[in-house]
């Protein structure tokens, strides 16, 4: 039984993934796209105003969604339509309020995020594109929740095919300017809603259920604060780097961090499983036992990912893709920091784990001291680290900051909702994760890191593991999820 919920979830992550990495991969190689069309200023542009969006993000939806996933996974007050009516209901009437102040405030925004005023009217566009993502948020987690991966994915997937091919039919053929990325966004966006909207009527009331909704306040406002401080430690060492430096090392540092999407859209593809799948078996009489198995098959997979990646990064980068390299030459240089951005991830997944507890014995009044520690180290590890090992120490900075908000959230989600984790299983691995990133480093330091010595590395990490007695049940399980074999549990 154990084992075929673990199968569902494995099951759930991989469906997602599809939507997922593609949707990441083919935006992330629209970046480059755009850096060939767009000159600095309106790259710079469409930077500030794509970052200004994603606050936004946060404020309008103002953790709404986070308390529906919690109380429509086990509704306790009101009916099914109750649970998503009243979410629903009222983030569609704050978005309204919300896009009209947007709209009022336009000058005042611009001249805060220093943009020129000849692009005000791209605040039309961003107030759709918040508007329609915001109301087609709670729909989209509605499917997660019904399990209908394969539907989600489907609807995610028009969307990302629908925005690159308007990106390049709009700026190619037509010669529009950013107004095409905005424009094609919107497009985009709407589409989903459309795609949503059948499953929407079928589930809404006319009216907001106060008392639910007072309930839904109570578990997710504390989500606002923690949303806009998770902004933050994702985004706020760019502008210290410039600050501390130049833009050149900004850029350099920025190019490389993005390869750590691979770790990222992982995270992703877990994260969109993993919330409803432990909401909905909380009550099972084997909850913990499963949580816990579900903690060491994530730092498994995601240390085996993580060595694989950083052994072999600086070989994928150099792969053509219509004649250019992923990344160009002039920005190898940064590479050495892939490996620490991955680590961040893994440590940014296994948060996410310990984030269970806090769901099921609604504790959320913990979320936003948790993350905004996260925030305050990230922001001070910045300015300390990178005076002293330059963009190394940004890498650092965000790693660090994972890091203690796993810890923090393991110690307090402990008291509440005590899971005996597989504690000697974790050590090993995290042991022969230490002992091949050491081997790895003191190789590349000495530029004596070639192809035979990468594999030897990955081999020695799968020796190791084998010789701790860890895996041999965890890669069974893998084994049968990706080769479609029968477990075997010895």
């Amino acid at each position: 039984m154990m084992f075929d919920k673990l199968k569902q979830l494995s099951k759930d992550t991989g469906v997602y993934g599809i939507s997922t990495i593609g949707g990441r991969v083919l935006t992330f190689l629209l970046v480059p796209f755009y850096t060939h069309v767009f000159d600095t200023k309106q790259f710079g542009v469409f930077s500030t105003l794509y970052s200004f969006i994603g606050i936004l993000n946060v404020i309008m939806l103002y953790g709404m969604d986070s308390a529906y996933l919690k109380f429509a996974s086990n509704p306790i007050i009101g009916d099914e339509k109750d649970n998503f009516s009243t979410p629903y209901l009222s983030v569609l009437y704050i978005g309204i309020l919300f896009s009209a102040l947007i709209i009022v405030a336009k000058s005042y925004i611009y001249s805060l995020l220093d943009v020129q005023s000849e692009y005000s009217y791209l605040i039309y566009y961003i107030v759709g594109i918040l508007f329609i993502d915001a109301v087609s948020v709670i729909p989209f987690i509605a499917l997660r929740l019904e399990h209908k991966a394969k539907k989600f994915s489907l609807f995610k997937t028009i969307n990302i095919f629908i925005n690159i091919f308007l990106n390049l039919f709009l700026i190619i053929k037509l010669k529009w300017g950013i107004e095409a990325v905005f424009f094609s966004n919107l497009i985009a966006s709407l589409s989903s809603f459309i795609l949503l909207s059948p499953s929407v009527v079928k589930k809404l009331k006319s009216k907001i259920n106060f008392v639910l909704l007072k309930r839904l306040l109570k578990f997710g406002l504390p989500y606002f604060p923690a949303g806009i401080a998770a902004m933050l430690i994702q985004g706020v060492d760019r502008p210290i780097i410039n600050h501390l430096t130049n833009i050149e090392t900004a850029g350099l540092y920025s190019a490389n961090y993005k390869l750590g999407i691979f770790m990222m859209l992982f995270v992703n593809m877990f994260q969109y499983a993993w919330q409803p799948f432990f909401l909905q078996n909380a009550s099972e009489k084997n909850a913990k036992e499963i949580f816990s198995k579900v903690l060491t098959y994530f730092t498994l997979a995601s240390s085996f990912i993580l060595v694989v990646l950083s052994l072999f990064v600086d070989d994928i980068v150099r792969i053509k893709i219509f004649g250019h390299s992923i990344i160009y030459q002039s920005y190898l240089s940064g590479l050495n920091i892939v490996p620490i951005v991955l680590l961040g991830y893994m440590f940014l997944g296994i948060y996410t784990i310990f984030t269970a507890g806090i769901f099921i014995k609604e504790k959320s009044i913990y979320v936003p001291v948790i993350t905004i520690i996260g925030a305050l180290v990230n922001i001070g590890f910045n300015f300390l680290l990178i005076p002293l090992i330059g963009i190394m120490g940004a890498a650092l900075a965000t790693l660090f900051a994972y890091f203690i908000m796993a810890i923090i959230y393991f110690f307090i989600t402990q008291k509440f909702y005590k899971i005996n984790y597989e504690y000697s299983k974790l050590t090993k691995i995290f042991f022969a994760l230490t002992t091949v990133s050491v081997i790895y480093y003191i190789q590349l330091f000495g530029k004596h890191l070639n192809l035979v010595n990468k594999f030897l590395i990955l081999l020695l990490f799968i020796i190791l593991l084998m010789i701790f007695n860890v895996g041999r049940e965890e890669f069974n399980f893998l084994k049968n999820r990706f080769l479609k074999r029968k477990i075997k549990i010895t």
